[in-house]
Order: C-alpha cells, then sequence, then structure tokens
C-alpha cells in the first residue's frame, strides 16, 4: 500500500501543520537566531576593521608644496597680506646679482660686486674679495658664457654702444705659480711686471701681445694693493691686481671711433678698478 495515498499518513501531515501554526514561539525562536547570528556576523566584521592599517592617504605634489609654503610662511611670521620692502640676502646666488649703483651728479654709476654673487673660477677656488670699478650711464651688465673664451674665470661683462666693452677676469694665482700656506702675496710677487702682458695678453685679447703692442704701462697704488697697468695700441686697456690667491683683472676694448671720442673716459674706467682690501680682513 502507497504511502501518500495512506489516510494515517495524510492525518499525521495535517496534524503537524496545524501544530507548528498554534506554536509562534518556534518562529520566533528562528528568528532570534538568526538576528543573533547577524549581529554577532557585524561584530566581526567591525573587529576585523579595526584590526586593519588604516589607508594610505594619497596627497598631490602641488597639495604637499602649498601646504609645505603655507608652513614655511607661518614658521617666518611673514605677513603675506602687508609684503615689507625687499632687501638683499647674504650667501651664495647662482646668476647676475645687480650690483649697480645710482648715477652721480657726474653721470658716474659704481659697480660693486654683490658678496651674495656666486663663482668658483676655477683652479684653486677660494671666497672672492668685493671689488668695484666706475661706469658711465648707458653701461649694462651682459650675461656671461662659459663657451666665450676664457668664460669659466670671466666673473661680469658690461657693454656700452658708445664707449666699447668691459670684463672683469678672476685668476686663480694657484693656476700657475705655488703659494705657501697662509701667505697673501701681492702681484709683484707673483708675476713680474715685464712678463705680465705676455702671458695673460692672449687669454685677454685672443691674440699674442709684445712688447710693440704695448703703448704705455706704469704702475701704481689703490688700497695698499699694487696694480699693473697697461694700453695697447688696439685701443686695449689692462688693470690687475692680486689679493688672496687671486688675480683680479679688468679689460676694456673700444672700436677706433668709440675710442677717438671717450678714451679719457675709458682711461679713467680702468684706474677706477679696486679690490675693497681696506674692507677685508685677511686670516691667513
Amino acid at each position: 500500500m502507497s504511502t501518500l495515498s495512506s489516510p494515517l499518513a495524510s492525518l499525521n501531515i495535517a496534524a503537524l501543520r496545524r501544530t507548528a501554526s498554534r506554536c509562534p514561539s518556534v518562529r520566533a525562536t528562528t528568528r532570534c537566531t538568526a538576528a543573533s547570528d547577524s549581529e554577532s556576523s557585524k561584530q566581526q566584521q567591525l573587529q576585523l576593521r579595526q584590526q586593519q592599517p588604516p589607508a594610505p592617504v594619497v596627497v598631490s605634489r602641488r597639495g604637499l608644496g602649498a601646504a609645505a609654503l603655507a608652513a614655511g610662511v607661518a614658521a617666518a611670521g611673514l605677513d603675506l597680506a602687508n609684503p615689507q620692502p625687499a632687501a638683499a640676502v647674504m650667501g651664495m646666488t647662482a646668476g647676475r646679482v645687480p650690483g649697480l649703483a645710482a648715477a652721480d651728479a657726474n653721470g658716474i654709476r659704481r659697480y660693486t660686486r654683490p658678496e651674495g654673487k656666486s663663482g668658483g673660477h676655477g683652479v684653486g677656488w677660494t671666497e672672492i674679495t668685493p671689488y668695484s670699478f666706475d661706469v658711465y650711464e648707458g653701461w649694462t651688465e651682459v650675461p656671461v658664457s662659459i663657451a666665450d673664451p676664457g668664460g669659466s674665470e670671466i666673473d661680469v661683462r658690461f657693454n656700452s654702444d658708445d664707449m666699447g666693452g668691459l670684463k672683469v677676469v678672476l685668476a686663480p694665482a694657484l693656476r700657475f705659480v705655488d703659494i705657501k700656506q697662509g701667505t697673501n702675496p701681492g702681484i709683484e710677487e707673483l708675476v713680474p711686471f715685464e712678463r705680465f702682458m705676455s702671458g695673460f695678453g692672449p687669454e685677454l685679447t685672443q691674440n699674442p701681445v709684445d712688447d710693440t703692442e704695448i703703448v704705455d704701462r706704469f704702475k701704481d697704488t689703490r688700497d695698499g694693493l699694487t696694480y699693473y697697468n697697461f694700453e695697447l695700441k688696439n685701443h686695449t686697456l689692462v688693470a690687475a691686481t692680486a689679493y688672496r690667491k687671486r688675480i683680479f683683472i679688468i679689460c676694456l676694448t673700444a672700436p677706433s671711433r668709440q675710442w677717438r671720442n671717450n678714451s679719457d673716459k675709458l682711461r679713467a674706467v680702468m684706474k677706477s678698478f679696486k679690490v675693497n682690501a681696506l674692507d677685508d680682513v685677511f686670516v691667513p
């Protein structure tokens, strides 16, 4: 006899259904168990999230730079809403640094090498003592290129449409002579007067220079230092001295027409060149 067709089986199934419908506690127990399992799962997930390390904060370079700038401004106590006048800062500053003073009543402007200006200038580098010279209105500083002849030792260059051009060369004396430690020899101790242009002339003029090319030569003293002075046939003027194991040279050149009109002024510029040794304390 088939179980499904049994009247007894049908009665038993029906009875079970009626019993289940009359027992809500069974369904409540089931729901409570499910709710308890769900709460336990949430707590476990929360604990796992707390145990995981925090996610890294992504900061853009622009945002990082802005934050650093703001922190630097705050640390320095700067008030960007009320900026103060700019002032020169001492240090090693690459590139050109303005050094020209305002013109006086005669239209003369003094150039003084800024203490913050950088420059290695070849073998035997030492700290560079400031120097100065006078120029007339119309002279302008121009960039120095290491591609120029002697470019690695040219410290500054000026041009004038009406008068010509000039350059200042800083040559380490250790390049051609040995100097005892703790000494500060003058130019006469380093290079004989009669041999100076034969040695430095080709570097300054890009041509050999012998005695027949020299129109005038003399020595003088400025602020306690001896200077060599030369005038060449090709309208080149040279003044040189030595200080702190370095040869300081100013070299001026002018085409014939400009020389005829301005030779006295160019000589005045040459004679104004000096190293500011009186303001310097030499420590061996």
